[in-house]
């Protein structure tokens, strides 16, 4: 009897510990010195140009900072202005959950029912729902070239001849367009430009009095300098591909607004004031899983299980700018980086980001090789070795032809094959999609895409061009 009570005492005494949370390495202090020394390094080494941070826990901002310089010369700080592109995608679905939790839609309302303008070349868009968009399972592609649109209701009837990928609900297939619908459906349930609205709404409550959202990539904003493309371990000004982004990319953001943005998130939902923007349950609907997708939940990404500690994200890149924002539910802590260059090879916004979270964690993190550096130098490398082989192909066209000035006509310009398809193929990504469906999209805008690639391909154009105009040449007139 003595051994049975005994037993059930130390079961009581052992019920606290069960239900107590589980603990994290999360430092109780962070080491501000570490980080800034941290983010200094992992810029110099990779060639970046500037970046700004925001460290958030529990509702607080622990520490904000800026590194490096804008394309004006001037210093890189947290008030400096950014592009976050696709990291504008959480501000849209938290807009979208806001007229939810006034029960003016509700997450399970067909899409065309709000917004009957909508028109795709698929009888499954009557089954696609506001949840089916937000999780980004509609089916909907998320295709390159467009035609241009100034708003987004004529983005939206861009849409009118596009197939669904999938049936909806099915599978997760990321599309910008599911954005440009539910910022449509933003406008046409509240009765406000969906610019207005994010201001209105979401960022004067945070206070987030410098960040505004644009419509298209190109718009001019005071304050804000141009960006970078990195190559070779550079780093070039550069202007970004016209489109249309709004609600799927279109915030313009400083450091210190994302940790009021990203205060709230981890303060259930609250501003500083106190303030409930959104009900805690569907701030935690929209960090969860969705049926179709256990990547995304509405409007953020989902760490897979082998991320450790896991986080809820979303990352963004534009031609000339880079940003991630994480939370970090297990510890209370929250990071958002902004890059003013984008590299086409490596996500360096999310990389500094983990490397952050180490420090929240205890850890050290270790900066790596800078492999975009690496893989451009070396197709720099087989660039020159390409043009070397160009222009000694071009001396001996003469000799080359003279070699073959017996075969007969056909077989001679069959030889000619290789080069002329290179010179096919090339112009017309060059010359022939920038022109397509009357997108706005340049070169120069191929340039931007992959610096050091792009430069490769033009390599090989040219050599093709010269080469094959050269042995023609020498086939008709010297023969």
């Amino acid at each position: 009897m003595h051994k049975k009570i005994s037993r059930f005492m130390l079961l009581l005494l052992l019920i606290p510990v069960f239900f107590q949370p589980l603990t994290t390495n999360a430092v109780a202090e962070l080491d501000k010195e570490a980080v800034d020394q941290y983010v200094v390094d992992y810029i110099d080494k990779n060639g970046l140009p500037g970046a700004s941070i925001v460290i958030v826990k529990e509702g607080e901002v622990v520490h904000e900072n800026g590194y490096g310089h804008d394309s004006d010369g001037q210093p890189v700080t947290e008030k400096t202005l950014m592009k976050i592109a696709s990291a504008s995608k959480p501000f849209t679905a938290f807009s979208v959950l806001q007229l939810v939790d006034e029960g003016k839609i509700k997450l399970d309302d067909p899409v065309k029912m709000h917004l009957k303008e909508l028109s795709l070349d698929d009888p499954g868009l009557e089954e696609i729902t506001i949840r089916h968009v937000l999780s980004q399972t509609s089916g909907i592609p998320n295709p390159t070239i467009i035609p241009p649109a100034d708003t987004l209701s004529e983005q939206i009837e861009n849409l009118h001849s596009w197939k669904l990928r999938s049936e909806p609900g099915e599978k997760y297939f990321y599309s910008n367009a599911n954005y440009w619908i539910l910022a449509r459906v933003v406008e046409k349930v509240s009765g406000m430009d969906f610019s207005d609205y994010l201001k209105q709404e979401v960022f004067a409550p945070l206070g987030m009095d410098d960040t505004f959202n644009v419509i298209k990539s190109t718009d001019a904003a005071d304050g804000l300098a141009e960006g970078y493309a990195t190559a070779y371990g550079t780093a070039i000004p550069w202007s970004p591909l016209e489109q249309l982004i709004s609600g799927s990319g279109g915030v313009v953001i400083t450091a210190r607004d994302m940790g009021k943005w990203l205060a709230m998130h981890t303060n259930k939902g609250q501003n500083a004031s106190g303030e409930q923007l959104l009900s805690q349950a569907l701030l935690e609907e929209s960090y969860s899983p969705q049926a179709g997708s256990e990547k995304y939940g509405l409007g953020w990404s989902l760490s897979s299980p082998d991320v450790k500690p896991e986080r809820i994200s979303h990352s963004g890149a534009l031609t000339n700018f880079q940003a991630q924002q994480d939370i970090v539910p297990s510890s209370g802590y929250a990071v958002a980086v902004l890059l003013n260059s984008f590299t086409p090879t490596f996500e360096h916004a999310y990389e500094i980001s983990s490397g952050i979270i180490q420090l929240t964690e205890g850890e050290k993190p270790e900066i790596g090789a800078s492999m975009p550096t690496i893989i451009d130098l070396s197709l720099g490398f087989i660039t020159l070795v390409y043009l070397a082989l160009g222009i000694r192909g071009i001396i001996r066209s003469k000799k080359w032809a003279e070699k073959r000035k017996h075969q007969k006509a056909w077989r001679y310009y069959l030889r000619l094959i290789p080069q002329l398809l290179a010179f096919i193929g090339i112009g017309w990504l060059f010359f022939i999609v920038p022109s397509l469906q009357d997108n706005s999209s340049t070169i120069k805008d191929a340039f931007g895409l992959w610096p050091a690639a792009m430069f490769f391909v033009a390599v090989i154009f040219l050599i093709a061009c010269v080469v094959s105009a050269g042995r023609i040449y020498c086939r008709v007139v010297l023969k």
